[in-house]
């Protein structure tokens, strides 16, 4: 056999490898989940079978899709307005002192910022609005994503700047072929884990003052005492989000981290 024919047979076989490690966690939550359900009261913990029904009934009556889309476009909105200020702000503050020195107590006083009071202050303002939930997610977003911009800035390789300035090449070529690329891996990993934090936050958000989205239907199953209704909302977004990152975050960030050398090379 082959090196070459060697090399696709491993591939063949890493493949489903790596697919059944990923969907076996989910099946022994199921599992743990029927188990439990078997000892519990039905109406404090309802069997998957039973989710799984309600899940059906509301898909079909068209509140499911209809919330899931209004949920996630306030993720997407609040998620994109995060991360616009927050990648200016970090890399202004990795660039210069000054900025740093003059913002570093703001995003403080925002990172440990309780989402609530963010949310609650918001609505007071901005009124009950999508407005006031997409700008209280994006604050509590942006923090986070300037700290690890601004990391990420810090670490850039000056050489390959004042070289390029040497040469006399172009401000927009060198923040696309020179800057870009070195702070890419720090946007994924921020992108990612602000992706996670979005979609939580949103909810309390939809909770606490909309009328409509996943948050608003987990707040009604609450007052109702429906748990089965409260996981027939909260698992289908939650898969949405977990098909959002192994599908699109997650091979974005290998593509911009590509470059790297890997760890033990």
């Amino acid at each position: 056999m082959t090196a070459f024919s060697t090399g696709r047979w491993m591939g063949r076989t890493r493949r489903p490898s790596v697919l059944v490690l990923r969907i076996a966690p989910l099946v022994l939550l199921i599992v743990i989940w029927q188990l439990a359900a078997g000892y519990a009261a039905n109406n404090l913990l309802p069997a998957p079978l039973t989710v799984a029904s309600v899940i059906g009934r509301e898909a079909r009556s068209g509140a499911l899709l209809f919330n899931l889309a209004v949920t996630l476009a306030r993720v997407v909105a609040a998620f994109s307005l995060a991360m616009t200020l927050g990648t200016g702000l970090g890399v202004a503050m990795g660039r210069s002192r000054t900025i740093d020195r003059f913002c570093d107590p703001l995003l403080i006083l925002l990172l440990h910022m309780p989402a609530l009071v963010l949310i609650v202050l918001a609505y007071i303002w901005l009124g009950l609005t999508d407005a006031a939930a997409i700008v209280a997610v994006a604050l509590t977003k942006l923090p986070n994503m300037a700290v690890t911009m601004r990391e990420g800035a810090r670490a850039l390789d000056k050489s390959l700047e004042e070289m390029a300035q040497v040469f006399e090449v172009p401000f927009g070529r060198i923040a696309r072929h020179v800057v870009a690329p070195q702070l890419a891996p720090y946007f994924a990993a921020s992108a990612r884990s602000g992706l996670s934090l979005a979609w939580k936050i949103i909810l309390v958000a939809e909770l606490l003052g909309r009328s409509s989205g996943v948050g608003f239907e987990i707040g009604i199953a609450f007052q109702l005492f429906d748990v089965a209704r409260l996981l027939a909302y909260a698992i289908p977004f939650a898969a949405l989000m977990l098909a959002i990152d192994t599908f699109f975050v997650q091979p974005f960030e290998r593509r911009v981290s590509r470059w790297r050398p890997a760890h033990g090379a």
